[in-house]
């Protein structure tokens, strides 16, 4: 993933330096750079870059108020690291949650500490976007014939059937042409379990759990009596353990 990063800096020395930097580092793709507060505003909506690098002490438009209207008028808002030749300003840095400060004249380790953490804080925000589309999305299950949109939560279990999937809903059961494997990667940040190498179990349906025999144990559904769930040796360690964390 390739971030973009803008700098805001008036100085040409501390610019060229900075630039060279970044350079080094095969993930970051360098937008305009600006040397005013008023520039900056402009430049950053052109570009929306991840994040900047802000001189706090800029003509016009101090960074510290470009970065404080940048927050109240966008809706994904930058990583900010603050620059300055002065560590006067770093309370009134942090108190707008800027991930980062450096001061001049930049020194290669501490930006490297810097870009590790705007790094972490990147795949923290993608992780919890896509964890965020996965709860909230349906599934487009294709039976063969046609394409049935599935709420996750009326799904009960699902079972390999040969080449393809029986999906149990509350509804019907659908034959869909897919893996159990697949179905369960889609579903992962649902409440499902794989009890065994052929059964997908929603935890919310689950009525009872039988001892069977040499340790495993079998599954009781919920609006599913017929259906025996069979819970395999290897398995039973890690569903227990859904119940107790």
């Amino acid at each position: 993933m390739k971030i973009k990063v803008m700098i805001v800096e008036d100085e040409q020395f501390a610019l060229d330096e900075l630039t060279y930097m970044l350079q080094g580092e095969e993930d970051i793709h360098l937008c305009p750079n600006a040397t005013t507060g008023e520039q900056v505003l402009d430049l950053y909506f052109k570009h929306r870059p991840d994040v900047l690098f802000l001189d706090i002490e800029i003509p016009i438009i101090t960074g510290v108020e470009v970065a404080k209207r940048i927050l109240n008028s966008a809706t994904e808002v930058p990583l900010i690291v603050f620059t300055t030749a002065y560590d006067a300003y770093a309370v009134e840095a942090f108190e707008i949650e800027a991930v980062d400060y450096l001061l001049k004249p930049f020194d290669l380790a501490r930006l490297q500490y810097a870009l590790k953490r705007i790094r972490k804080r990147l795949n923290q925000v993608k992780e919890k976007r896509l964890s965020t589309f996965a709860e909230n999305s349906k599934l487009l299950l294709n039976d063969g014939e046609k394409m049935l949109v599935v709420a996750p939560e009326n799904i009960i279990y699902a079972v390999t059937n040969n080449l393809f999937i029986k999906i149990h809903t509350t509804e019907k059961t659908i034959q869909a042409n897919m893996s159990l494997q697949e179905l369960e990667k889609r579903l992962q940040h649902k409440p499902f379990f794989r009890t065994h190498r052929s059964y997908l179990v929603n935890l919310d349906y689950i009525e009872e759990v039988q001892p069977w025999f040499n340790g495993a144990y079998n599954i009781i559904l919920k609006g599913k009596k017929d259906a025996i769930i069979p819970i395999s040796r290897n398995a039973k360690k890690d569903f227990f353990k859904k119940f107790t964390q």
